[in-house]
């Protein structure tokens, strides 16, 4: 396996304990690659980062954890990205605190392609899950890549939304790429790696740590020409990426729900500060609207069924968009609790509803 002549430079210093990433680019500025940095002269060295630090690089990380990192390349669809590549990301090149190193696994080139990250709640209801998919697979068909961080809820519905697109999607992770998190999503790791793509700043090795996934976060956000929240409580971590997106200079985009979920209450929270309303994918294209999409997305005209509404389409009008009991079902409806409970049970098998902890039902589009 060929690397790039100056690879073990740049892991070496990545690798080096204490050196993060706001020194090594003050580093490279001033001795303008690795290579030099590890040739300055330590007084040199001190005038931009501390002497333990200084006395650290000349001594560069261990052998065995650029080894380690060389024989993970041996796999041809793995890869170290550097500031020195010339497929790193554009977009992070202009946020506050780019990565110096990424990890890469999957297809390189879909680093060129305009982004959307797409991000929401953990726990998310079914129809949260069903619009992140959803809208996820629409915007990958009209050019837009889906990035989002691979946890379960949301994240996962619009990887895989991304996925069945044309443009794919990406998952910035926040432990080592050799490290699959959470583990039940292993399939859909091993997916990406065939048909999209998985990234890290973090080194191989690095498990799940709390505080990594905030710096994850600017990652998803910072890649991405826009970021849209599906679903997130008022403390959600998700309200962090739109956040940091604001800062960076992205559209921020948040679907509303109903006014009675917790999970609304985010994407409320979020419009009313002047994030846009998205009511449809094309609100994303009109919001993202100078940047040059191929659009697959084959035009599909709504087709109306002639057919009676038979009662159980019936009792979804009674259902509405809120969550809710079988007692306001039967005092909406007339009918007794019997015959509201096999109904459900049909539209649930169905798929057009889903059931909810505490007895509570909600339809899905």
């Amino acid at each position: 396996m060929k690397y790039a002549p100056d690879i073990e430079s740049w892991l070496s210093l990545s690798l080096i304990d204490g050196l993060g990433g706001e020194s090594i680019r003050r580093l490279l500025i001033a001795f303008g690659n690795p290579a030099a940095i590890f040739s300055a002269h330590i007084t040199a060295l001190e005038r931009i980062v501390k002497k333990t630090t200084a006395h650290r690089i000349k001594q560069g990380a261990a052998r065995e954890n650029i080894v380690n990192v060389l024989k993970w390349l041996e796999d041809p669809v793995n890869a170290v990205i550097t500031f020195a590549d010339s497929d790193y990301p554009a977009q992070l090149l202009n946020i506050a605190d780019p990565p110096p190193l990424l990890y890469f696994k999957g297809r390189r080139e879909l680093l060129q392609r305009p982004a959307l990250a797409v991000v929401g709640s953990r726990n998310a209801t079914p129809q949260g899950l069903s619009n992140a998919e959803a809208f996820s697979e629409s915007a990958s068909n009209a050019g837009l890549c889906i990035i989002s961080g691979m946890a379960l809820g949301i994240d996962t519905a619009a990887h895989q939304g991304g996925l069945r697109g044309s443009a794919a999607s990406i998952a910035i992770v926040g432990t080592g790429l050799d490290i699959v998190y959470p583990a039940k999503n292993h399939p859909l790791a091993h997916k990406l790696a065939k048909d999209g793509a998985l990234i890290s700043e973090f080194p191989l090795g690095t498990p799940a740590i709390g505080r990594n996934f905030p710096r994850r976060n600017r990652i998803i956000s910072g890649m991405s020409q826009g970021c849209l929240v599906v679903e997130a409580a008022l403390q959600s971590g998700s309200l962090i990426t739109a956040r940091q997106a604001l800062e960076q200079g992205r559209e921020v985009m948040a679907i509303p729900g109903s006014i009675h979920s917790p999970l609304s209450k985010g994407c409320h929270a979020l419009i009313k500060q002047g994030a846009k309303l998205i009511e449809n994918t094309q609100d994303i294209l009109d919001e993202l609207s100078h940047l040059a999409l191929h659009n697959t997305e084959p035009n599909r005209e709504k087709e109306f069924s002639s057919e009676k509404l038979t009662e159980n389409s019936l009792l979804l009008n009674h259902l509405g968009y809120d969550t809710v009991n079988i007692d306001t079902l039967c005092a909406r409806s007339g009918l007794t609790a019997e015959v509201v409970s096999a109904m459900l049970l049909t539209l649930e098998l169905d798929g057009q509803i889903s059931s909810l902890p505490g007895g509570w039902y909600q339809r899905i589009e």
